[in-house]
């Protein structure tokens, strides 16, 4: 995530000093391809790990519930020897 804000703000520096110093020439075709494609990658980069940390908390919440299935099993069979 920091080298696609890196980036973004590369393109944005590069961006204000073509317009400042050559009147836009160069980045005016190119800018917005830019900015659209990185900031695609950024959307996508972003979804992908909130998919990740959802995913590995119902990975967390499941191991939590095997455990408490194991642990009151136990205490069920510890119950019937009594």
């Amino acid at each position: 995530m920091l080298i696609w804000s890196s980036v973004l703000l590369l393109l944005g520096i590069a961006a204000f000093l073509d317009s400042l110093f050559t009147f836009g020439e160069i980045f005016r075709t190119v800018n917005s391809i830019l900015f659209m494609l990185v900031s695609l990658g950024l959307l996508v980069r972003t979804s992908a790990k909130m998919r990740q940390a959802s995913r590995e908390g119902l990975l967390d919440r499941m191991k939590q519930l095997e455990d408490q299935i194991q642990e009151l099993s136990q205490k069920k069979k510890r119950v019937e020897v009594s």
